[in-house]
């Protein structure tokens, strides 16, 4: 029996944003391990396809529309997670939005609404989970980006909103330090999901299309691999992407160096808002 199945078979993980992309890779990938599994979204109809898919190779799973801008929703995807489990042993705060448009351009409504999908729909789910996973030890997890540790130009709602989910976090891994809480934030580079086509423009409609090459993107699989690996390992943070590790550390020790990096990487973009 490998480590990662003797640690998740049997717990009881609860994963947002689980209709598309990194959410529902989770899914998959955790049913690898026999976990019992909770998915919310606003797609009930996809959430629906994944369960029924899951269910009929012996996966517990129960898909719970849910929209995490609605506290009352979030309250309620626990709820259900509760009545049907006993327990909660991981969550994985992952729905998000995008955004892509200078400050000064941008309605100040898609900043908002970024900020109640990536900052208040974690904060939301994680209150009302919090109390069943300290009684289970259990983790707390954060699909971030790499936004989150530095200012990315043309994103700045994406970034406010990630730093807020970086500040949130960090300061229930050190409250809950004797508890036995564990907290990690996961931090992609640049995955090939559906985010970047429903990214926000200035007026807060979808884009409609990738301004990047998929291709040499990570996959959604990929991603979901490592995050399921750290939860075993307890990590604290995991940085992924060559070009990401290295930024994060850029931003430390040469911060004027990457500012105008990222500015270059950003205004190369087909359709950049920069020129």
């Amino acid at each position: 029996m490998t480590k990662a199945l003797k640690k998740l078979t049997g717990k009881v993980v609860v994963i947002t944003g689980a209709s598309s992309g990194i959410g529902k890779a989770l899914a998959y990938e955790f049913s690898r391990y026999n976990a019992k599994l909770v998915i919310g979204a606003r797609n009930i109809d996809e959430l629906n396809v994944i369960a029924s898919e899951l269910s009929s190779v012996g996966v517990e799973v129960l898909p719970v529309k849910t929209d995490v801008t609605s506290e009352g929703d979030c309250k309620n995807l626990i709820e259900q997670a509760i009545s049907r489990y006993g327990q909660i042993d991981i969550l994985i705060n992952n729905a998000g939005i995008s955004m892509r448009a200078l400050f000064k351009d941008v309605d100040l409504k898609v900043i908002r609404h970024l900020m109640d999908v990536n900052f208040w729909g974690t904060v939301y789910c994680t209150k009302y989970a919090l109390p069943y996973l300290l009684e289970t030890k259990g983790s707390v997890v954060g699909v971030s980006s790499i936004a989150g540790f530095h200012g990315l130009p043309g994103r700045c709602g994406y970034s406010a909103s990630k730093f807020a989910m970086h500040g949130f976090l960090e300061t229930l891994r050190i409250e809950n330090l004797k508890n036995g809480l564990h907290v990690m934030i996961a931090a992609p580079g640049f995955t090939a999901t559906n985010v970047r086509f429903s990214a926000l423009t200035a007026d807060g409609t979808p884009q409609g299309m990738s301004p990047r090459d998929e291709k040499n993107m990570m996959t959604p699989e990929e991603v979901a691999k490592i995050i399921v690996k750290g939860i075993v390992k307890r990590r604290r943070n995991i940085i992924m992407g060559t070009e990401g590790k290295i930024s994060v550390l850029a931003q430390r020790i040469l911060p004027t160096v990457i500012d105008r990096l990222l500015y270059g990487y950003m205004a190369k973009e087909p359709n950049s808002p920069f020129k």
